[in-house]
Protein backbone atom coordinates (compact mmCIF):
# COMPACT_ATOMS: atom_id res chain seq x y z
CA UNK A 1 0.00 0.00 0.00
CA UNK A 2 1.07 3.64 -0.65
CA UNK A 3 3.76 2.46 -3.30
CA UNK A 4 5.41 -0.36 -1.29
CA UNK A 5 5.11 -3.92 -1.87
CA UNK A 6 6.82 -7.30 -0.43
CA UNK A 7 8.38 -7.49 -3.78
CA UNK A 8 9.20 -4.42 -5.39
CA UNK A 9 9.33 -0.65 -4.46
CA UNK A 10 7.90 1.89 -6.95
CA UNK A 11 9.78 3.72 -9.74
CA UNK A 12 9.33 7.58 -9.89
CA UNK A 13 10.76 10.04 -11.38
CA UNK A 14 9.21 8.17 -14.59
CA UNK A 15 7.89 10.02 -18.05
CA UNK A 16 4.95 11.05 -18.93
CA UNK A 17 4.77 8.34 -21.55
CA UNK A 18 5.68 5.63 -18.78
CA UNK A 19 3.36 7.12 -16.20
CA UNK A 20 0.32 7.20 -18.40
CA UNK A 21 1.07 3.65 -20.23
CA UNK A 22 -0.83 1.78 -17.83
CA UNK A 23 -3.59 4.04 -17.42
CA UNK A 24 -4.09 3.25 -21.23
CA UNK A 25 -3.47 -0.30 -21.34
CA UNK A 26 -4.23 -1.33 -17.59
CA UNK A 27 -4.64 -5.29 -18.24
CA UNK A 28 -1.14 -6.98 -19.07
CA UNK A 29 -1.95 -8.76 -21.67
CA UNK A 30 -3.20 -5.26 -23.31
CA UNK A 31 0.47 -4.17 -23.30
CA UNK A 32 1.92 -7.89 -24.74
CA UNK A 33 4.26 -7.75 -27.81
CA UNK A 34 5.26 -11.17 -29.31
CA UNK A 35 8.92 -11.46 -30.02
CA UNK A 36 10.50 -14.65 -32.25
CA UNK A 37 14.36 -15.05 -31.81
CA UNK A 38 15.97 -17.38 -33.62
CA UNK A 39 19.16 -19.37 -31.64
CA UNK A 40 21.74 -20.98 -33.64
CA UNK A 41 22.44 -24.55 -31.92
CA UNK A 42 26.40 -24.99 -32.66
CA UNK A 43 27.69 -22.92 -29.96
CA UNK A 44 25.06 -24.07 -27.52
CA UNK A 45 26.19 -27.65 -28.32
CA UNK A 46 30.02 -26.87 -28.41
CA UNK A 47 29.67 -25.31 -24.95
CA UNK A 48 27.76 -28.55 -23.86
CA UNK A 49 30.23 -30.70 -25.28
CA UNK A 50 33.18 -28.76 -24.14
CA UNK A 51 31.74 -28.55 -20.50
CA UNK A 52 31.03 -32.61 -20.28
CA UNK A 53 34.82 -33.76 -21.39
CA UNK A 54 36.94 -30.70 -19.58
CA UNK A 55 34.76 -30.37 -16.35
CA UNK A 56 32.25 -33.48 -16.34
CA UNK A 57 28.65 -30.94 -15.64
CA UNK A 58 25.91 -32.20 -18.06
CA UNK A 59 24.14 -28.81 -18.94
CA UNK A 60 21.26 -28.72 -21.43
CA UNK A 61 19.56 -25.98 -23.06
CA UNK A 62 16.82 -24.85 -20.78
CA UNK A 63 19.87 -24.12 -18.10
CA UNK A 64 21.90 -22.36 -20.14
CA UNK A 65 18.39 -20.00 -21.07
CA UNK A 66 17.93 -19.47 -17.87
CA UNK A 67 21.58 -18.72 -16.91
CA UNK A 68 21.13 -15.87 -20.09
CA UNK A 69 17.69 -14.78 -18.68
CA UNK A 70 19.21 -14.09 -15.28
CA UNK A 71 22.31 -12.35 -16.41
CA UNK A 72 20.30 -10.10 -18.72
CA UNK A 73 17.55 -9.03 -16.72
CA UNK A 74 20.31 -8.05 -13.95
CA UNK A 75 22.14 -6.05 -16.74
CA UNK A 76 18.90 -4.64 -17.96
CA UNK A 77 17.11 -3.54 -14.73
CA UNK A 78 14.02 -2.06 -16.74
CA UNK A 79 12.73 -5.49 -17.78
CA UNK A 80 12.76 -6.26 -14.00
CA UNK A 81 9.70 -4.06 -13.19
CA UNK A 82 5.90 -4.87 -13.17
CA UNK A 83 2.99 -3.11 -13.03
CA UNK A 84 0.35 -3.20 -10.49
CA UNK A 85 -2.94 -0.98 -9.79
CA UNK A 86 -1.74 1.18 -12.60
CA UNK A 87 2.26 1.23 -10.66
CA UNK A 88 5.25 0.61 -11.89
CA UNK A 89 7.54 -1.13 -10.00
CA UNK A 90 11.23 -2.42 -9.56
CA UNK A 91 11.01 -5.75 -8.65
CA UNK A 92 13.41 -6.62 -5.34
CA UNK A 93 15.37 -10.16 -7.07
CA UNK A 94 15.16 -12.00 -10.20
CA UNK A 95 13.22 -15.10 -10.20
CA UNK A 96 12.16 -17.61 -12.95
CA UNK A 97 9.09 -20.02 -13.01
CA UNK A 98 8.83 -23.03 -14.90
CA UNK A 99 6.89 -25.68 -14.86
CA UNK A 100 7.98 -29.33 -14.69
CA UNK A 101 6.51 -32.35 -15.11
CA UNK A 102 8.49 -35.76 -13.65
CA UNK A 103 6.97 -37.74 -16.04
CA UNK A 104 5.82 -37.32 -20.21
CA UNK A 105 2.76 -38.55 -19.61
CA UNK A 106 -0.62 -37.50 -19.98
CA UNK A 107 -1.59 -38.40 -16.20
CA UNK A 108 1.70 -37.13 -14.49
CA UNK A 109 0.96 -34.41 -12.37
CA UNK A 110 2.68 -31.03 -13.06
CA UNK A 111 5.24 -29.02 -10.62
CA UNK A 112 5.16 -25.43 -11.00
CA UNK A 113 9.01 -24.18 -9.65
CA UNK A 114 10.05 -20.77 -8.97
CA UNK A 115 14.12 -20.31 -8.81
CA UNK A 116 15.71 -17.38 -7.15
CA UNK A 117 18.63 -15.61 -8.56
CA UNK A 118 20.65 -11.93 -7.41
CA UNK A 119 21.78 -11.50 -10.87
CA UNK A 120 25.35 -12.11 -10.01
CA UNK A 121 25.58 -15.80 -10.26
CA UNK A 122 27.95 -18.14 -12.74
CA UNK A 123 26.50 -20.25 -15.16
CA UNK A 124 26.84 -23.17 -13.03
CA UNK A 125 25.99 -21.65 -9.57
CA UNK A 126 22.64 -21.36 -11.82
CA UNK A 127 22.55 -24.78 -12.41
CA UNK A 128 23.02 -25.89 -9.10
CA UNK A 129 20.08 -23.67 -7.82
CA UNK A 130 17.64 -24.96 -10.58
CA UNK A 131 18.98 -28.29 -10.62
CA UNK A 132 18.70 -28.46 -6.35
CA UNK A 133 14.94 -27.56 -6.60
CA UNK A 134 13.73 -29.78 -8.88
CA UNK A 135 15.25 -32.53 -6.91
CA UNK A 136 13.68 -31.44 -3.92
CA UNK A 137 10.53 -31.31 -5.71
CA UNK A 138 10.50 -34.10 -8.32
CA UNK A 139 11.41 -38.09 -6.98
CA UNK A 140 11.13 -40.57 -3.96
CA UNK A 141 11.82 -38.45 -1.33
CA UNK A 142 10.26 -34.97 -2.81
CA UNK A 143 8.73 -32.46 -0.90
CA UNK A 144 6.16 -30.73 -1.43
CA UNK A 145 6.08 -27.26 -3.31
CA UNK A 146 4.87 -24.58 -1.22
CA UNK A 147 2.80 -23.64 -4.86
CA UNK A 148 1.80 -27.04 -4.90
CA UNK A 149 0.41 -26.59 -0.80
CA UNK A 150 -1.39 -23.50 -1.82
CA UNK A 151 -2.92 -24.57 -4.68
CA UNK A 152 -3.57 -28.17 -2.88
CA UNK A 153 -5.73 -25.61 0.01
CA UNK A 154 -7.79 -23.68 -2.82
CA UNK A 155 -8.30 -26.69 -4.26
CA UNK A 156 -10.06 -28.15 -1.30
CA UNK A 157 -12.34 -25.19 -1.20
CA UNK A 158 -16.20 -25.33 -2.31
CA UNK A 159 -16.82 -23.24 -6.08
CA UNK A 160 -18.14 -20.14 -4.21
CA UNK A 161 -14.87 -20.19 -1.40
CA UNK A 162 -12.58 -20.58 -4.17
CA UNK A 163 -14.14 -17.90 -5.82
CA UNK A 164 -13.59 -15.53 -2.82
CA UNK A 165 -10.47 -16.61 -1.97
CA UNK A 166 -9.41 -15.26 -5.08
CA UNK A 167 -10.45 -12.29 -5.44
CA UNK A 168 -9.27 -11.72 -1.95
CA UNK A 169 -5.87 -12.50 -2.77
CA UNK A 170 -5.88 -9.66 -6.16
CA UNK A 171 -7.49 -7.34 -4.07
CA UNK A 172 -4.29 -8.00 -1.27
CA UNK A 173 -2.15 -8.07 -4.43
CA UNK A 174 -3.42 -4.76 -6.32
CA UNK A 175 -2.80 -2.76 -3.21
CA UNK A 176 0.51 -4.28 -1.68
CA UNK A 177 -1.03 -6.06 0.84
CA UNK A 178 -0.09 -9.72 0.09
CA UNK A 179 2.14 -11.34 2.45
CA UNK A 180 5.45 -12.00 1.06
CA UNK A 181 4.90 -15.89 1.69
CA UNK A 182 2.30 -16.09 -0.58
CA UNK A 183 4.46 -13.76 -3.21
CA UNK A 184 7.36 -16.75 -2.64
CA UNK A 185 5.01 -19.04 -3.40
CA UNK A 186 3.34 -18.24 -6.15
CA UNK A 187 5.16 -18.95 -9.74
CA UNK A 188 3.06 -15.82 -11.64
CA UNK A 189 4.88 -13.22 -9.86
CA UNK A 190 8.06 -13.29 -11.11
CA UNK A 191 10.83 -11.95 -13.39
CA UNK A 192 10.00 -14.61 -16.59
CA UNK A 193 8.42 -17.90 -17.04
CA UNK A 194 10.27 -20.18 -19.44
CA UNK A 195 9.33 -23.39 -21.18
CA UNK A 196 10.75 -25.71 -22.65
CA UNK A 197 8.06 -26.87 -25.79
CA UNK A 198 11.39 -28.92 -27.47
CA UNK A 199 11.11 -31.54 -24.76
CA UNK A 200 7.98 -32.63 -25.83
CA UNK A 201 8.44 -32.16 -29.41
CA UNK A 202 6.62 -28.65 -30.22
CA UNK A 203 7.32 -25.44 -31.87
CA UNK A 204 7.67 -22.42 -30.01
CA UNK A 205 4.59 -20.79 -28.86
CA UNK A 206 4.18 -16.77 -28.41
CA UNK A 207 2.54 -17.76 -24.60
CA UNK A 208 -0.13 -15.44 -22.51
CA UNK A 209 1.20 -13.54 -19.88
CA UNK A 210 -1.08 -14.11 -17.03
CA UNK A 211 -3.01 -10.93 -15.88
CA UNK A 212 -2.41 -12.05 -12.53
CA UNK A 213 0.89 -11.83 -10.14
CA UNK A 214 3.47 -9.52 -12.00
CA UNK A 215 4.92 -11.82 -14.96
CA UNK A 216 6.26 -9.59 -17.27
CA UNK A 217 8.02 -12.00 -19.44
CA UNK A 218 7.31 -15.28 -21.36
CA UNK A 219 10.07 -17.29 -23.21
CA UNK A 220 9.10 -20.79 -25.20
CA UNK A 221 11.71 -22.62 -26.49
CA UNK A 222 10.43 -24.40 -29.38
CA UNK A 223 11.77 -27.87 -30.68
CA UNK A 224 15.09 -28.00 -33.07
CA UNK A 225 14.75 -27.45 -36.87
CA UNK A 226 17.63 -28.11 -39.69
CA UNK A 227 17.37 -25.03 -42.05
CA UNK A 228 18.93 -24.08 -44.95
CA UNK A 229 20.99 -20.74 -44.54
CA UNK A 230 22.65 -18.40 -46.72
CA UNK A 231 26.28 -16.62 -45.64
CA UNK A 232 27.11 -13.42 -47.11
CA UNK A 233 28.52 -14.74 -50.08
CA UNK A 234 25.68 -16.30 -50.88
CA UNK A 235 26.60 -19.83 -50.40
CA UNK A 236 23.90 -22.11 -48.51
CA UNK A 237 24.48 -24.45 -46.02
CA UNK A 238 22.19 -26.42 -43.04
CA UNK A 239 22.41 -25.21 -39.73
CA UNK A 240 20.46 -26.36 -36.72
CA UNK A 241 17.88 -23.69 -35.48
CA UNK A 242 15.80 -23.84 -32.34
CA UNK A 243 13.24 -20.74 -32.03
CA UNK A 244 12.34 -18.75 -29.30
CA UNK A 245 8.69 -16.93 -28.43
CA UNK A 246 8.89 -14.17 -26.40
CA UNK A 247 5.64 -12.50 -25.11
CA UNK A 248 7.02 -9.06 -23.25
CA UNK A 249 5.00 -6.77 -21.39
CA UNK A 250 6.05 -2.97 -23.27
CA UNK A 251 4.53 -1.22 -20.71
CA UNK A 252 7.59 -1.62 -18.86
CA UNK A 253 10.30 -0.31 -21.02
CA UNK A 254 10.23 1.07 -24.97
CA UNK A 255 10.56 -0.91 -28.08
CA UNK A 256 14.59 0.23 -27.80
CA UNK A 257 15.49 -1.03 -24.70
CA UNK A 258 13.56 -4.20 -25.05
CA UNK A 259 15.54 -4.32 -28.45
CA UNK A 260 18.60 -4.27 -26.98
CA UNK A 261 17.92 -6.40 -24.16
CA UNK A 262 17.22 -9.38 -26.64
CA UNK A 263 20.03 -8.53 -28.41
CA UNK A 264 21.94 -9.01 -25.01
CA UNK A 265 20.25 -12.15 -24.76
CA UNK A 266 21.01 -13.79 -27.86
CA UNK A 267 24.89 -12.95 -27.10
CA UNK A 268 24.70 -15.03 -24.45
CA UNK A 269 22.82 -17.78 -26.10
CA UNK A 270 25.71 -17.66 -28.71
CA UNK A 271 28.57 -17.37 -26.44
CA UNK A 272 27.46 -19.64 -22.97
CA UNK A 273 31.76 -19.19 -22.62
CA UNK A 274 30.70 -15.73 -21.14
CA UNK A 275 28.22 -16.88 -18.57
CA UNK A 276 31.49 -18.97 -16.75
CA UNK A 277 32.58 -15.90 -14.55
CA UNK A 278 30.12 -14.37 -11.41
CA UNK A 279 29.86 -10.57 -11.82
CA UNK A 280 30.59 -8.17 -9.04
CA UNK A 281 28.81 -5.73 -7.31
CA UNK A 282 27.70 -2.81 -9.49
CA UNK A 283 29.60 0.41 -8.51
CA UNK A 284 27.13 3.08 -6.50
CA UNK A 285 28.41 6.81 -4.59
CA UNK A 286 27.70 8.12 -1.96
CA UNK A 287 24.50 7.50 -0.03
CA UNK A 288 23.37 5.30 -3.05
CA UNK A 289 25.57 2.77 -2.28
CA UNK A 290 25.22 2.20 1.35
CA UNK A 291 21.68 1.58 0.53
CA UNK A 292 22.11 -0.51 -2.04
CA UNK A 293 24.47 -2.37 0.03
CA UNK A 294 21.90 -2.68 3.05
CA UNK A 295 19.41 -3.93 0.67
CA UNK A 296 21.74 -6.06 -1.35
CA UNK A 297 22.90 -7.78 2.19
CA UNK A 298 19.01 -7.90 3.16
CA UNK A 299 18.33 -10.09 -0.09
CA UNK A 300 21.12 -12.22 0.33
CA UNK A 301 20.40 -13.13 3.78
CA UNK A 302 17.03 -13.50 2.89
CA UNK A 303 18.15 -16.28 0.15
CA UNK A 304 20.68 -17.85 2.61
CA UNK A 305 17.95 -18.63 5.30
CA UNK A 306 15.57 -19.87 2.59
CA UNK A 307 17.93 -22.12 1.50
CA UNK A 308 18.90 -23.31 5.30
CA UNK A 309 15.39 -24.12 5.64
CA UNK A 310 14.97 -26.02 2.55
CA UNK A 311 18.37 -28.13 3.16
CA UNK A 312 16.39 -28.79 6.65
CA UNK A 313 13.39 -30.25 5.04
CA UNK A 314 15.23 -32.05 3.00
CA UNK A 315 17.19 -33.93 5.83
CA UNK A 316 14.15 -34.57 8.03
Amino acid sequence: MFGRRADGRRVKNLMVIEKAGPYFMPERIDGVNLYKQQIRCKALDEFILKERQESGVHFNYTEILIAACVRMIYERPKVNRFIVNCQIFQRNEITVSMAVKPKLTDDADEITLKFHFTGRENIYEIKKIVDDEIKRNIGENAQTHETTKVAGLLGKMPYWMFKVAMKLIRFLDRYGLLPKSLIDASPFHTSIFVTDLKSIKLNKVYHHLYNFGTTTMFGALGKVNYVPVSDRDGNIHTEKIMDLGLSLDERVADGLYYGNSVRLLLKYLENPEALKQSLAEVEVKGKAKKMSKKKLDKKERRLLKKKERMDKKAKE
